[in-house]
């Protein structure tokens, strides 16, 4: 008897679709990503941290149902929570799902804690999901503490994108 595995894509480091058989340990599969973020912050550290879920949700997960686009994250008490993530209820789950938009529980070690809360403390910093993965089996959620930008900062990003468009644009026409 032989078994055959389903085709799948894999995101890959640079975020690119890529063609995979299985998934090994080390295999990032993204879920949601936090553009929003990275338009509104400077990103300065990143971390990778677990996220505690029921059974229901990471099946939802698992179909790609998740937004943190209007998420947040705060320390208390010395452990970290994710607010505002939304993840859809599972269909098949009835009775065991849980409120989409609950607070979830981080999981990092104490000195990451200590070593961000410290940042944090700073005047301007603040903590946001960046993305959602599963990496092999497991949930992963990637953190960054980042400082907001202004709006001529914004601005300055939205004409260097528009820049870079217009130089590919031409480059492509060259080349036809």
């Amino acid at each position: 008897c032989r078994s055959f595995k389903k085709d799948f894509y894999v995101m890959d480091s640079y975020g690119r679709k890529k063609r995979g058989k299985n998934m090994g340990k080390g295999s990032i599969k993204l879920i949601a990503n936090n553009k929003k973020a990275y338009f509104d912050y400077f990103v300065d550290d990143k971390f990778e941290c677990g996220i505690s879920l029921a059974g229901t949700e990471v099946k939802s997960l698992r179909m790609g149902k998740c937004s943190i686009k209007e998420s947040f994250i705060q320390i208390d008490r010395g452990e970290v929570f994710v607010w505002g993530m939304h993840i859809s209820p599972y269909e098949k789950g009835n009775i065991f799902n849980k409120d989409p938009l609950r607070t979830r529980k981080l999981l990092l070690h104490q000195y990451e804690i200590r070593k961000i809360a410290a940042k944090i403390a700073e005047k301007g910093y603040t903590l946001v999901p960046l993305k959602v993965y599963f990496k092999g089996s497991l949930v992963k959620v990637e953190i960054g503490i980042a400082k907001g930008k202004k709006l001529y900062d914004k601005r300055q990003d939205i004409a260097k994108k528009d820049q870079k468009r217009e130089a590919e644009r031409e480059f492509k026409v060259k080349n036809l």
